[in-house]
């Protein structure tokens, strides 16, 4: 079991599998990111942080061609390979789209709305993922 705490308060009690589960879908949605050539693709570990999502993924992409790119192929991927299908999607015609798969959230932003919005800083205190060496032990 998985202990998740928000300023000392214990907000959810988790199996270990639905933790990992959740991992391993940041990882595939990182993929895909890394796939169609997103840049800067982070995955921030929020377990320890709010109980409503576990991982944030946060992707640059260069043209809205792009960020559609990889926004729809994410939902294919995570729709097959996972079973997860997405809940909902903002800002599909802006420069930031967000999908929220439920354990992952999707973020895919213009590089002007990424500098802008600043994710990283605003959830600073959510370690970082090393998702490449996830991927790579399992090759």
């Amino acid at each position: 079991m998985r202990v998740s705490k928000t300023d000392g308060q214990v907000t959810g009690i988790r199996r270990i599998e639905v933790v990992q589960r959740a991992l391993e879908n940041a990882r595939r949605v990182a993929s895909v990111c890394d796939e169609y050539r997103g840049l800067d693709v982070v995955v921030l570990d929020l377990t320890q942080i709010t109980p409503l999502f576990d991982y944030f993924v946060i992707a640059t992409g260069k043209s809205r061609r792009q960020l559609h790119a990889i926004s729809d192929h994410a939902d294919d991927v995570m729709a097959d390979e996972s079973g997860s299908n997405r809940r909902s999607t903002a800002g599909y015609d802006s420069e930031w789209i967000c999908q929220d798969y439920g354990d992952v959230v999707l973020h895919v932003f213009s590089p002007d709305a990424r500098q802008l919005y600043d994710l990283e800083n605003l959830w600073a205190d959510a370690p970082r993922v090393d998702w490449q060496a996830v991927v790579e032990s399992e090759a």
